[in-house]
């Protein structure tokens, strides 16, 4: 009897324990299961709360699109991550767009979403439903064919695959087909999913602060020049470019540095109306530019809902140029100089902001002006170095700024001026900075030779001349332009009309002379 109790209490105790196991797991295991979770639990609002540091980047070149996605199921749904999933195609018209899945065994890396990429024929969780259910099937079946209702396989119909995105996702992607600048769009409707996971969407425009969260960027990226399209307008331009590995050479044998762009142009200017045939006027030269792409974001308070605390988009780069203008050019029409555009250039570099690819629209029209009273013929030419700084600047203190510097030098060539009177040249380019095909800012960079003449004088660089009177040549640049409502893609707040960049207007002496005929 003694044994039978202890033997039905030592039972009793063992059941206890085992229980105990079950619910509270094994001793050895469950302290480092529950530190693991407690440092993530720990770790997640210091993650979420820091700042992240993006680098920024050209993005890698080749057959593979840049795709980033923020999902707007995640903790942190302002922060995009790389993801494979791609846009198929696009209607910027209607917002209309297909995402692509990865391909099945494909060794894309997984998208930012993929709880809702995989096909829910390959959810575990669901694959072991299916197989019960085949099983019952399997069973009716054979009733069910008697009937003649069932379908005597006792197959389940393939479940629908879940679509590759969610509402509320954003998707940020290099130039895809329909989409030649790039998209940034928000699901707000699943429309369709397809058998292979594609799905079709309704999207609107987003915001860059919904995909860089809280990060932090800053940088200029380098825009090659091999991929700049250039339209001549005039006969004689001649184009040459030199980047890392792959040099050309300007004409004459004049090498460039890398990263950078020549046009060389030759182009007859309007003459006065008086001017003989012996003083019929004409520009000549090169511009020679390296430019690049200028990116910051603070992205403080924006993984709140509300604008990041500061953010700058604009051009920048070095400056060379050389021309001269000879002849007796007509005057102003209706007080407007005279400008000759003589080529366009566009590109769509796409910058990698951390996960984030950006496609920029820059465009750049490169041109002569001249400004003449029509009585003076000149003969003077200019060499002019340096560089430039044009971009629309946002803080929360200021809201959005123009921001125009350059800084550039200039010596003289050649000077002969002959009559009384001025006249100004400049070979400038406007250029138009903005993301994923809105205008973001435009600026008019505009170097210039000025010469002036109060008598018949002629002189030049050495100090040399003869003439009766004085005269003297100036270089200078101007720099105008303005800032577009576009940049509110920022998510900052939106201003409702063009804010000027503010105009910048530097002139320098470059020679000068008084000289009597003896």
């Amino acid at each position: 009897m003694h044994k039978l109790r202890r033997h039905t209490l030592l039972s009793a105790l063992s059941a206890i324990t085992v229980a105990t196991l079950l619910v509270t797991g094994c001793s050895t295991d469950s302290p480092s299961t529950a530190d693991k979770a407690a440092a993530t639990t720990a770790e997640s609002p210091a993650s979420g709360a820091a700042e992240e540091q993006l680098a920024v980047v050209s993005a890698p070149t080749g057959d593979a699109t840049p795709t980033a996605v923020a999902d707007a199921n995640a903790a942190d749904p302002g922060k995009a991550k790389r993801s494979a999933l791609k846009v198929a195609s696009y209607d910027s018209k209607s917002g209309r767009a297909v995402i692509a899945a990865p391909a099945s065994g494909s060794d894309a890396e997984p998208s930012a979403t993929p709880s809702r990429t995989a096909s829910a024929s390959q959810d575990p969780d669901e694959a072991d439903t299916g197989s019960d259910s085949d099983t019952d099937t399997g069973a009716d079946s054979g009733t069910g064919t008697g009937t003649g209702t069932g379908t005597g396989t006792g197959e389940k119909p393939k479940p629908k695959p879940k679509p590759a995105v969610a509402v509320g996702d954003v998707i940020a992607s290099a130039p895809a087909p329909g989409a030649p600048d790039g998209v940034l769009a928000e699901v707000t409707e699943i429309v369709d999913t397809a058998a292979d996971g594609g799905t079709t969407v309704e999207t609107e425009p987003a915001e860059l602060n919904s995909v860089l969260g809280e990060g932090k960027a800053d940088g200029t990226v380098p825009v090659d020049p091999s991929t700049l399209d250039v339209d001549p307008l005039v006969q004689g331009v001649k184009v040459s470019w030199a980047k890392t590995g792959d040099l050309t050479f300007g004409p004459e044998g004049a090498k460039l540095p890398l990263g950078s762009l020549r046009i060389d142009v030759g182009a007859a200017v309007e003459a006065a109306p008086d001017a003989p045939a012996s003083a019929a006027a004409s520009v000549e030269g090169f511009v020679q530019l390296a430019p690049e792409v200028a990116f910051s974001y603070d992205g403080s308070g924006a993984g709140t809902g509300s604008s990041p605390g500061g953010a700058f988009l604009g051009l920048t780069g070095d400056w060379a140029s050389q021309w001269s203008l000879k002849g007796r050019a007509a005057g102003s029409t209706d007080g407007k100089p005279i400008r000759i555009p003589f080529a366009e250039l566009h590109a769509d570099p796409v910058i990698q902001v951390g996960p984030v690819p950006i496609v920029v629209n820059l465009d750049l029209v490169c041109y002569f002006q001249v400004d003449a009273d029509g009585r003076v013929t000149v003969d003077v030419e200019q060499d002019l170095k340096g560089d430039f700084r044009v971009g629309g600047n946002f803080t929360w203190a200021k809201g959005w700024q123009g921001v125009s510097e350059s800084h550039m030098s200039g010596e003289p060539l050649k000077t002969t001026v002959t009559a009384v009177g001025d006249v100004k040249a400049a070979m400038g380019a406007e250029a138009t900075v903005g993301l994923y095909g809105t205008v973001g800012v435009t600026a008019d960079i505009a170097p210039y030779l000025r010469a002036e003449a109060d008598a018949t004088a002629e002189g030049s660089a050495n100090g040399t001349g003869s003439a009766q009177g004085s005269w003297a040549l100036y270089g200078g640049i101007d720099l105008t332009g303005t800032l577009n409502l576009q940049l509110s893609i920022f998510g900052t707040p939106i201003f409702q009309k063009k804010i000027p960049l503010g105009a910048l207007h530097e002139e320098w002496l470059l020679t000068k002379g008084e000289a009597k005929t003896p």
